[in-house]
């Protein structure tokens, strides 16, 4: 169903899978973030709100088909849902991989010569979902990985300019990261098809 914004423009109706809170994704008791682990230290702090970040991104593109994953719903911004994926592909695969791990590891959607690269190639192919899916969960496995294998927070990496940083910095920046672009993604999917966020 949709309706008229100011403008005149149509608009899709707002609308929640929650039947508790109208504001809500889900209702609290079938939200798949909320694991119930106890948060008792500083690492499984770090480890478990980074996994609830990349599961909401994960929960905004549900039940989207590619065009829809496609769509640039905020004129003129180059951002999609699908952009968002690609976008933090490249993210991962840059901090864990050639930060963290010292690899040689190009990016898989931008490059020095096409920084915006994971928003322009955003296409509505299926093909291109599936290589950005794929990619994305490839990348989050390696960190996890990584994060898993790496007893210290304390662990230093080296960006390309060569200044340090730490393990324990680098988990609260890809929280940061992830938090900033689920609220992007809570306004593009409300675009989208009405579907509300927290």
């Amino acid at each position: 169903m949709t309706s008229r914004d100011q403008s005149g423009e149509s608009v899709p109706e707002r609308w929640t899978a929650s039947t508790v809170f109208p504001d809500m994704w889900v209702d609290p008791d079938n939200d798949p973030r909320d694991t119930g682990v106890e948060l008792s230290d500083e690492r499984a702090t770090l480890i478990d709100y980074l996994r609830a970040y990349r599961l909401t991104l994960r929960l905004k593109c549900a039940d989207l088909d590619a065009g829809q994953l496609a769509l640039r719903s905020v004129p003129p911004s180059t951002m999609s849902l699908l952009g968002l994926i690609r976008h933090m592909a490249d993210v991962e695969r840059s901090w864990f991989r050639r930060v963290m791990a010292g690899e040689d590891a190009p990016r898989l959607f931008s490059s020095d010569d096409d920084r915006e690269g994971a928003w322009n190639g955003a296409v509505g192919d299926p093909g291109v979902v599936a290589q950005a899916w794929t990619a994305w969960e490839d990348e989050i496995a390696n960190s996890e990985r990584f994060v898993a294998e790496t007893a210290d927070l304390n662990t230093v990496g080296h960006m390309a300019d060569g200044r340090p940083i730490r393990l324990r910095e680098l988990l609260v920046h890809m929280i940061e990261e992830y938090a900033r672009h689920c609220g992007h993604a809570d306004l593009i999917r409300e675009r989208i098809d009405g579907r509300v966020g927290q």
